[in-house]
Order: C-alpha cells, then sequence, then structure tokens
C-alpha cells in the first residue's frame, strides 16, 4: 500500500527508476516545463452548482425580473432582501416555490424602469449561509458591514476545523470557494478560511455496530445526562480513546469516569457537603509539586495535539497521587481545577466558588509547569534473570550503573534465583531493566 516506488522508468532524456510516486510527478513535471511541453497546475474538484432552491426556508435571491428590462439585480442600497412573513409557506401546489403565494412580496416596481416587475421566488440553498458563517460569528450584530475589518485581521483563519470526513470534499470546499471570492474583492485578510481540519472518530452502539433506531442500539445523550450529569457524558466522551477513532460506547466507561468526579469531589467537600478542613493554605510540599507540574505538563502538552484521553488519564494520577496526603495545599488544588476545567467545566466552576473566588474561573490564567519538578528523585526497575522479570526495585534516579548493578543481585529476591548459578554478564537499560544473564554453576 501507499504511494510505491518507480521501476522500468528509464527514458531517454529522463529517469524516474526508484523515486517514490510524489518525487516522480515533480521530477516529470520539471522536464515538462523545461520542455515547454506542460506546466503544474492546481485542480480543484469544485464542480457546477445547482444554487436555487424551490422553498420558503432558505436566502432570498436579490433579483427582479422585468418584462421591459430583463433580469435586474435589487440594487445595493435595498439589500439585504428578507423573506415575507407568511402564515403558510407550504409548497404552492404549482410549479412556483412557497414564495409565489406571497403576492405582495412577489409584485414590485422594477428598480430601473419603475414598471411592473416580480421578484425571483426561488431561494439560496443552505450553502449560502453555512459557506461564511465563521466570519458572522466574529461580528455577529454589526448592522453596517458583515464583519469589522479589525476583527476579521484578528481572529481569522480559523485554526481548527472539528468535523466528520465528508466535510473535506463538501463544506469546506464550498467555504474555501466562498472565501477566496471574499479574498479576491478585498474583503477579507487571509486566502484560506481554515488552517487544520481534523475528522472525528464514529462513536458506535455497545453493540459494536452503527448507532441506528432499526439496531436498537441508540444511545440517547438526554438520559446519560439525566442519570450522571453533564459533566461525566462530556469527560467520558473525550476519555473513550483517541479523537480521530471510531470506538463503541460503554455504559460501563461512563460510570467509571462518573466516580472518578465523585473522587475529585470527596477531594474538596466532606460529608456535610463543606469544603475539607484539611484543605490549608501552606507552601506545597515536593511531593505535591512534582505531581502538579508533571499533570501541568502532561494535560498542556496533549490538549495541543488533541489528545483529551491521555490528558484525562494525568488528572486521575494527579488525583490518585495527592489524595492520600493528610492534608492539602490550597494552591495546589486550585490549579488543579484550573487543569479540570476544560473537561469538566460545571464540577470546577462549582468547587472554584466554593474555594472562595468570586469570580468565575474561566477568565483565570492557565497555570504553567516548572521544569525541575519533572525530574525524577527515584526510578523502579524491573530486574530479569533468565530472560524473565524476577522482582523489581526502586532506586534513586541519579545512581551509577555500577552501583545499580550491586543493588540487583543484593534482593533477598535475586539472590534466590542466582543459587547454584553464576552471573555472566549484567545489562542495565538506564531507569527501566536490570538483565542478568546466567549459567549453571
Amino acid at each position: 500500500m501507499g504511494d510505491g516506488t518507480s521501476v522500468n522508468s528509464d527514458g531517454p532524456e529522463v529517469s524516474i527508476t526508484g523515486l517514490e510516486t510524489p518525487d516522480a510527478k515533480i521530477k516529470i513535471t520539471k522536464w515538462l516545463s523545461e520542455k515547454g511541453l506542460g506546466k503544474a497546475s492546481v485542480q480543484y474538484k469544485l464542480r457546477d452548482w445547482l444554487f436555487s432552491r424551490q422553498r420558503y426556508w432558505g436566502e432570498p435571491i436579490p433579483i427582479v425580473h422585468c418584462p421591459a428590462c430583463g433580469t435586474i439585480p435589487v440594487p445595493e442600497q435595498d439589500l439585504p432582501l428578507r423573506l415575507p412573513e407568511m402564515t403558510d409557506y407550504t409548497p404552492s401546489g404549482s410549479a412556483e416555490p412557497p414564495l409565489a403565494k406571497a403576492a405582495d412580496w412577489v409584485n414590485c416596481k422594477c428598480p430601473k424602469c419603475g414598471g411592473s416587475a416580480k421578484r425571483e421566488t426561488n431561494t439560496m440553498p443552505q450553502w449560502a449561509g453555512s459557506c461564511w458563517y465563521y466570519l458572522r460569528y466574529i461580528d455577529p450584530t454589526n448592522p453596517e458591514v458583515f464583519v469589522a475589518r479589525e476583527k476579521e485581521s484578528y481572529w481569522m483563519p480559523v485554526d481548527l476545523y472539528v468535523g466528520g470526513a465528508e466535510h473535506a470534499v463538501l463544506h469546506l470546499l464550498y467555504s474555501r470557494f466562498w472565501h477566496k471570492v471574499l479574498f479576491d474583492l478585498g474583503l477579507v485578510s487571509t486566502p484560506e478560511p481554515f488552517m487544520k481540519l481534523v475528522n472525528q472518530g464514529m462513536i458506535l452502539g455497545e453493540d459494536n455496530q452503527k448507532m441506528s433506531k432499526s439496531r436498537g442500539n441508540v444511545i440517547n445523550p438526554d438520559d446519560v445526562v439525566k442519570q450522571y450529569g453533564a459533566d461525566s457524558f462530556r469527560l467520558y466522551e473525550m476519555f473513550m480513546g483517541p479523537l480521530e477513532m471510531t470506538k463503541p460506547w460503554s455504559t460501563a466507561g461512563v460510570e467509571g469516569v462518573y466516580r472518578f468526579l465523585g473522587k475529585v469531589w470527596r477531594l474538596f467537600i466532606d460529608r456535610e457537603g463543606r469544603l475539607h478542613a484539611n484543605i490549608v493554605s501552606r507552601v506545597p510540599d515536593a511531593a505535591e509539586l512534582r505531581s502538579l507540574h508533571r499533570a501541568i505538563k502532561k494535560v498542556t502538552d496533549d490538549l495541543e495535539e488533541l489528545r483529551m484521553n491521555t490528558a484525562i488519564s494525568a488528572l486521575m494520577i494527579f488525583v490518585n497521587e495527592v489524595s492520600s496526603h493528610a492534608d492539602h495545599s490550597r494552591e495546589i488544588l486550585e490549579k488543579f481545577l484550573l487543569l479540570l476545567a476544560p473537561f469538566a467545566p460545571h464540577l470546577a466552576e462549582e468547587l472554584w466558588l466554593m474555594l472562595g473566588h468570586d469570580k468565575t474561573l474561566a477568565y483565570a490564567e492557565w497555570p504553567g509547569y516548572d521544569a525541575k519538578y519533572l525530574v525524577e528523585d527515584e526510578v523502579e526497575m524491573a530486574i530479569l534473570v533468565g530472560g524473565k522479570v524476577r522482582t523489581k526495585m526502586t532506586v534513586p534516579s541519579a545512581l551509577g550503573e555500577e552501583e545499580v548493578k550491586k543493588m540487583a543481585v543484593e534482593q533477598p529476591r535475586i539472590r534466590e534465583f542466582l543459587a547454584g548459578k553464576t552471573v555472566v554478564k549484567i545489562i542495565v537499560v538506564p531507569k527501566r531493566t536490570v538483565n542478568l544473564v546466567v549459567k549453571d554453576a
């Protein structure tokens, strides 16, 4: 599979034998260009667009049909043209669209000669709005222009678009065409509207089949939210696996993240619903700082790469590590809530307020990590004898290789396996394994 490699492709003037297909294309194109026989070009898959629709819903087409002047555009000062209010917008019963029934709106004066004319009764497709909605989001209440220049230049282009695979050849292709027209007109500042597309995977039913009513395997989000809450639902969807992968739903999995959020709640709140007395304003100890800064780095890095599932795992590890402490530094827990907020915003916000903050955490600064807390003081190493793991030991991370070897052979469990044997060689994989190669004495 893949692009392949050219074979038996030696010509009198150009050879591409041994080249990967993309490289071969470049070489051939360059040769054709130098010979004046061709040139490189980019072709788009945008096909002719059937633009009109015979329905009420949709943007009205600003065209007037005049018997004397022909097809006349509505003057710019009369735009936007708005749909008429109608109590009945069902099909007209003839070949005419529903708008044809709005006689007071349809019958008008020709903008050119002033004579009797009729408005266009077809409407635009849904693409007409969805091709540029991202621009209007930037400045949705502006009555003068579709987007203010300073806002458009600040916010555009869109950094990330998350959508199904069909978007790449439908919606986004039309949006690019629309955007490039606006760019050529000088109305937007970027030639491309979107910088990156990520296709999210499909969520299957618990039977590992595509959800459908006929199979009876559809999961109703309202039912999940009612039983477990919105945060659990949200958290589980991100925890299921990599964003791009197709994966089956698991109600047991929802229960698992629900229990995790319960553990977070109990870390802060006692049985009487009050903030735990063991949350104190003190300088964090070394163990807390290590746990926190590892979590900050992991969550920050994973969010940048949309690895939400492993970011959530890092939060779970943090909670497990700090739960065993006798008391907790308020500073540590506050920064943890900032990490939790993108995944479980309702719970994080409520605990933030219970910690005494009078403003939302949404505007709090994202925490940074200090690399010095990421260095491990101790590491756990597996000890192998005869190719099998026999035991594990914890050693200072700065310990030299010879010292590690001595510690390994002195472990009580290893001494048992070395009885009647001679150690031929000891192979150390730093911070991971110690492998003892032995033979019978």
